[in-house]
């Protein structure tokens, strides 16, 4: 599903070369977490290494968000999808369109650098500045310069293990950050009906 022409995970990320953080949404059951790590960096140095880049949106706090690239750019585009979703009754996927859209078209919002990652019980969504909104067929999604690496580990771990979302989502995100130098080993695990810090 796209509001521009559709691009696949891949081309997003070559397209933006977000060299910064790691996002990852990993679904198993029932369950739906998003986990991000805490480091900021600024070029080639780390200036703080607890940010916290997975928030709750909505009215219920029953949607998982979560982004990388600038942090202001990001936390605007945050705002902005949270009035979408009061806007539209909580409708994830309208409401992700309709920013898509608005970041596509707006003359200040196109300035903005950055990628989302959004979730609800039913789907997970990619949201980008291009227009686009991608739901991906397995329901893993990563963003951010150790976005593949978490992703690679998140698929294994999935088809080889009985580990359940939020420790699928630990550990991946513990291997990116061991490759990742824009990747650090503080963990923040957000999933819907229990919060994992």
């Amino acid at each position: 599903m796209a509001a521009g022409s559709l691009m696949t995970q891949e081309d997003i990320m070559i397209k933006y070369k977000i060299r910064s953080t790691t996002v990852l949404c990993v679904r198993r059951g029932n369950n739906v977490v998003i986990a991000g790590d805490g480091q900021v960096s600024l070029g080639d140095t780390v200036v703080k290494h607890s940010s916290r880049k997975v928030r709750r949106l909505g009215k219920d706090k029953n949607v998982l968000a979560g982004f990388a690239g600038s942090t202001a750019d990001a936390l605007t585009l945050l705002e902005k999808f949270e009035q979408m979703l009061d806007k539209y009754s909580n409708n994830l996927t309208r409401a992700a369109v309709e920013l898509a859209k608005e970041w596509r078209t707006d003359r200040m919002l196109r300035r903005l650098e950055a990628l989302l990652i959004v979730a609800n019980s039913d789907k997970t969504l990619l949201i980008s500045g291009t227009g686009d909104v991608v739901e991906p067929d397995d329901g893993i999604i990563a963003i951010g310069s150790g976005g593949n690496y978490a992703l690679a580990a998140a698929r294994a771990l999935l088809r080889h293990t009985q580990m359940d979302a939020a420790e699928v989502a630990r550990v991946s995100m513990s291997i990116a950050g061991e490759i990742c130098v824009y990747t650090n080993e503080n963990i923040v695990v957000e999933e819907l009906g229990n919060s994992h810090p």
